[in-house]
């Protein structure tokens, strides 16, 4: 306490002739009109530029809740699209119904936000883990797809996290089908390139291009019909000549992939269950 009253002793002047300069700044700029004006346009041009500093910094922090937003919404217009277009082929009705049809789609199925927290790419079966679990409503047999295409099918759920079966593993079996057609087959991969996979057992008769679409057919529970899945590359004979065999270019860039949903299909209880007791009569 002593060091401070010196302290303020020894500086009183200097105190002085700062509160001095002070009280006249305010007196000048309170009492004089243009000195008042010069004042406030300074302040609300450096207030300005704060706020706009501030408001970028805040809106790069919601970028990523932003993305994961429109991730979600495009994934459910794709899916919505998708069954619009089969209803409009398959069917001779107005748009109504259509719209009616299309929501019935989108209400079965639910998704999930999840973060890729680990991947492998260069091993004979690929997993990737993912930070969301059963607490999430996570549980194995559920399909992941991403901002691109499909990624695999869930293998484990713990409390929090969960491990999915990539696209890039040998257990991978997708039931995949060339767009707008009935001809499906299977996809698998084989170690090797991470870009491209093979759709095997497509019928001889099926008829097909380079470049076609190749999409989820629709035919389980765990992908919903008409998830992007890549492009024909190229075509052979398998090996027993009574079925073709396409390379597939994934649409799916698993190099780079951090964001995914995971697909709940909220009949899938009750299409199971009949389709067991089907099985045991």
């Amino acid at each position: 306490m002593r060091n401070l009253l010196n302290f303020l002793i020894k500086y009183n002047y200097w105190f002085v002739f700062l509160l001095l300069e002070i009280a006249s700044l305010v007196m000048l700029f309170r009492f004089n009109n243009y000195q008042q004006s010069v004042y406030f346009t300074s302040a609300n041009a450096i207030s300005g530029k704060v706020y706009a500093i501030s408001g970028g910094i805040t809106s790069y922090f919601y970028l990523k809740s932003a993305n994961e937003t429109l991730l979600e919404r495009n994934t459910i217009l794709e899916r919505q699209l998708t069954f619009l277009r089969n209803a409009l082929k398959d069917r001779n009705v107005d748009s109504l119904e259509i719209n009616c049809l299309a929501e019935l789609s989108s209400n079965q199925y639910k998704t999930i936000p999840a973060h890729v927290i680990n991947n492998s790419l260069n091993l004979v079966n690929n997993y990737l883990t993912l930070d969301k679990g059963k607490s999430d409503g996570i549980l194995p047999e559920m399909g992941v797809i991403g901002e691109e295409g499909v990624v695999g099918i869930v293998y484990m759920a713990s409390e929090h996290y969960s491990v999915v079966i990539s696209v890039l593993n040998s257990k991978s079996n997708i039931s995949c089908k060339i767009k707008n057609s009935d001809y499906f087959g299977y996809l698998k991969w084989e170690h090797g390139d991470s870009r491209y996979a093979y759709l095997k057992d497509l019928p001889r008769h099926a008829e097909f291009n380079l470049g076609d679409t190749i999409i989820t057919s629709g035919y389980s529970t765990v992908f919903p019909e008409g998830v992007m899945v890549g492009t024909v590359d190229d075509m052979a004979d398998s090996n027993d000549g009574l079925s073709y065999l396409l390379k597939v270019k994934l649409a799916t860039n698993f190099g780079k992939i951090s964001n995914v949903r995971v697909i709940t299909d909220v009949q899938r209880i009750e299409q199971e269950e009949l389709e067991l007791k089907t099985k045991a009569q």
